[in-house]
């Protein structure tokens, strides 16, 4: 026989509720105990309500700090090709300014993408890829009743956010995803092991 008190906190919620609201009228429970029960209860919604919204800043923040790395990286790559453009622009320059790449010998043909994911609730998930001397990769993902891997986006950028909402509202849902490496608009190399990310509403 199941438990009847439900796993997920959402449904504990609905059902404490009601539990609560059955038990208001019932004239053999103390005082006390009622009294007990709903100081519990208001603390658990209160205590729900405090990590959804740690969840929805962390959320933002990490979406935040991505749109401005990347409007950083934008503005000095911009920079750093308008000085590499000057007849006066020598190596000496490049390698004070640190600005000259190492020579990446990384063979993409035999090579596997390192992938990782985190889950960042209410289904966004930061996927965070290795690139090496690639364009990127293109990231696959299964979840649901998925049967076969589905192309989820082509990402340049690490970390990628998939931000889609969960099949089902206030469900947690398990999503899987592997990556492969992109070079001229072509995959190469090998998949990534698969990475298994649990979504929590």
């Amino acid at each position: 026989m199941s438990d009847f008190i439900p796993t997920a906190d959402n449904d504990l919620l609905v059902w404490s509720d009601h539990f609560l609201a059955q038990m208001s009228s019932d004239t053999e429970i103390a005082v006390t105990d009622l009294e007990a029960l709903k100081a519990a209860s208001a603390d658990f919604h209160a205590k729900i309500a405090h990590l959804n919204d740690s969840n929805a800043l962390a959320k933002q923040a990490t979406i935040d700090k991505n749109a401005s790395r990347n409007n950083t990286e934008s503005l000095i790559r911009a920079e750093v090709r308008r000085i590499k453009a000057r007849s006066t622009y020598s190596d000496g320059l490049g390698a004070q300014l640190n600005i000259v790449g190492t020579k990446n010998n990384h063979d993409l043909s035999t090579s596997i993408p390192e992938l990782s994911g985190n889950d960042l609730a209410d289904g966004v998930v930061a996927l965070n890829f290795s690139k090496y001397n690639s364009d990127g990769v293109n990231i696959y993902s299964m979840r649901g009743a998925d049967v076969d891997w589905q192309l989820l986006h082509r990402a340049s950028v690490s970390p990628f956010m998939d931000v889609r909402p969960l099949l089902q509202l206030g469900k947690p849902e398990l999503r899987r995803y592997s990556a492969v490496y992109v070079l001229k608009d072509k995959e190469i190399g090998s998949f990534s092991n698969e990475v298994v990310v649990n979504c929590t509403p």
